[in-house]
């Protein structure tokens, strides 16, 4: 479903990603880690047409970056640190908005589906600009899922969340797993991240330093790995 071959991305002389080959199967689940500055965002942000890479190919969904970035789009769901929402309008508004957006012809039920799964139902009618941190992050979620993405990108999504946002996103992110869409998803929580997806990867001075099948680690082995590649 993702497919990333021999990706690099430079910004002015300081090269951020060099030589990334990287695949997502499917109804897959990659938790990427790496420390902050390792290009986690920049090699997000490529795959989900924000923007554009100096050399290699990606392709989603067996259309190629470069020549079908719209329809692309229509494909994806982000989570990025933006919450990408609008604080004039109330939750049910934004959701509305994006619905237009990926021409939902019938969104108030999805539009309460969403709501419901990231516990918003009470707050639709609020204003997104009296959100918590936490709320905003809930509700990006509730948008990213709207349209019933075939691929879901999430970068750092449990920034701001409480345990039982935490918890709630657990869900969600099992949920639309189970029913086929593809996720690559970064984390600084890497026990989380190795809990709940297929494949785990470490990106390191804008390399993939370590890749394996989450089920092939422990959290304590993860943790030893990764700081054997940071530290080196």
């Amino acid at each position: 479903m993702i497919n990333i071959h021999s990706l690099s991305k430079t910004f002015g002389l300081k090269p951020v990603l060099r030589d990334i080959n990287l695949s997502v199967p499917k109804g897959g689940f990659l938790a990427l880690l790496g420390p902050n500055g390792a290009g986690k965002t920049t090699l997000l942000r490529i795959v989900s047409t924000l923007s554009r890479p100096d050399a290699g190919e990606v392709s989603v969904a067996g259309l190629n970056l470069s020549t079908h970035a719209s329809a692309i789009r229509q494909l994806v769901g982000v989570v990025s640190h933006k919450p990408l929402l609008y604080v004039e309008l109330t939750a049910e508004e934004n959701l509305r908005f994006y619905a237009r957006l990926y021409g939902l012809v019938t969104a108030e039920p999805r539009i309460s589906t969403v709501l419901a799964q990231v516990n918003l139902s009470a707050h639709r009618h609020d204003l997104v600009g009296t959100f918590s941190r936490g709320m905003q992050q809930r509700l990006s979620i509730a948008r990213a899922t709207l349209h019933h993405p075939q691929v879901l990108i999430l970068d750092e999504p449990y920034t701001g969340l409480d345990q039982d946002a935490a918890i709630m996103l657990d869900d969600v992110l099992r949920s639309v797993s189970t029913a086929g869409c593809t996720l690559l998803m970064t984390t600084h929580d890497s026990a989380r991240g190795l809990a709940l997806s297929q494949r785990v990867a470490i990106l390191s001075r804008g390399q993939i330093a370590f890749e394996t099948r989450s089920i092939r680690l422990t959290p304590t082995q993860l943790e030893d790995k990764y700081r054997e590649i940071v530290n080196a």
